[in-house]
């Protein structure tokens, strides 16, 4: 059975997965577990970046737990729970107020593919690799975890990752749009917590309206005049006064959420 290890250093939170002598496939305690963590430290106010990687340098993760799927999936009951759970954690990475940035090493398959689609940004080695081959085991892609791959990457990249179950490169992944950035592989672990630490560095409040508006304008209605109000919700805040305090005086300045 694999686990979800759960650090925190300073202000960057780390969630590994890990199922060892299975490449980090996801079980379906695995997926409840992150959803519970992903709540967790959404709630956490101290909190600035997720970083969600895999568990040594070989995979991120390979997939759901196969052996799994003929007892906990089995029929359409346990199937609709199982994958409702699925979801549940995708949800909850994506919709995280903190940023999300996904660290790839390795095999970035199928369930892994989805959770590091749902990250805000991914940091991959040149090794990594991607893809999805489930239609070579006979089933699809459950709808709910579909989404997130079509809005990142859009239909023609997600149609052929699926109809041919292709595993793509890293460089060609980022080509294709799966990928923020891609570094020689020594580098990853380095480059995604510098990452981290760039975003750690910027005002919270800020990085959490950037998502809300990010996604609020994705879905292609025009903003009401409320919204436009709210949207300069900022000018209120100790940040933004902290913020320009700190420019005109010429240092670094010292945010705190508020």
């Amino acid at each position: 059975m694999g686990k979800i290890n759960r650090t925190i250093d300073g202000e960057i939170a780390t969630l590994t997965l890990d199922n060892p002598g299975k490449l980090n496939a996801i079980d379906l305690l695995m997926w409840q577990t992150l959803s519970q963590y992903m709540r967790e430290l959404a709630a956490d106010p101290g909190i600035r970046c997720v970083v969600i990687r895999g568990a040594g340098n070989e995979a991120f993760a390979a997939g759901g737990d196969l052996e799994e799927f003929v007892t906990a999936r089995a029929t359409l009951a346990q199937a609709l729970h199982y994958h409702g759970e699925v979801a549940a954690a995708l949800n909850a990475i994506a919709d995280c107020p903190h940023p999300t940035v996904a660290l790839i090493q390795g095999a970035c398959i199928g369930g892994g593919l989805e959770i590091a689609g749902a990250c805000d940004l991914r940091i991959a080695g040149e090794s990594a690799r991607f893809g999805a081959p489930i239609n070579k085991l006979g089933f699809s892609m459950y709808p709910g975890e579909m989404e997130g791959l079509l809005r990142l990457a859009g239909p023609a990249v997600v149609k052929e990752i699926l109809l041919e179950g292709r595993i793509l490169n890293a460089r060609e992944a980022y080509e294709k749009g799966l990928l923020t950035r891609v570094v020689a592989d020594p580098q990853v672990i380095d480059e995604a917590y510098a990452t981290a630490r760039r975003i750690g560095h910027g005002a919270p409040l800020v990085a959490a309206w950037h998502k809300q508006w990010i996604h609020r304008l994705l879905d292609g209605r025009p903003l009401t005049d409320e919204e436009k109000t709210a949207s300069f919700a900022f000018l209120d805040t100790e940040d933004y006064r902290e913020g320009l305090a700190a420019f005109l005086e010429k240092r670094k300045p010292v945010f705190k959420a508020r």
